[in-house]
């Protein structure tokens, strides 16, 4: 699980090639669950915390950066 400050320090390049990689992650645990060879059921809720995590520090500097 990611930080949120770690989150902040990296430029939205970086956040951007993370979230690629991490929706990348949810299409294969999904894909696991599905065939039934799911171990780790809680890497599933994490990666999906942290994708959310990423757009919301995306979606504030998106406002920040328009109200500016």
């Amino acid at each position: 699980m990611t930080k949120a400050v770690d989150l902040k320090t990296k430029t939205d390049d970086e956040l951007k090639g993370q979230l690629m990689d991490l929706k990348k992650e949810a299409f294969n645990l999904r894909f696991q669950k599905a065939s039934g060879a799911l171990e780790n059921t809680a890497r599933v809720q994490a990666v999906r915390r942290d994708i959310a995590r990423i757009k919301t520090i995306l979606g504030e500097r998106g406002t920040a950066a328009a109200a500016s």
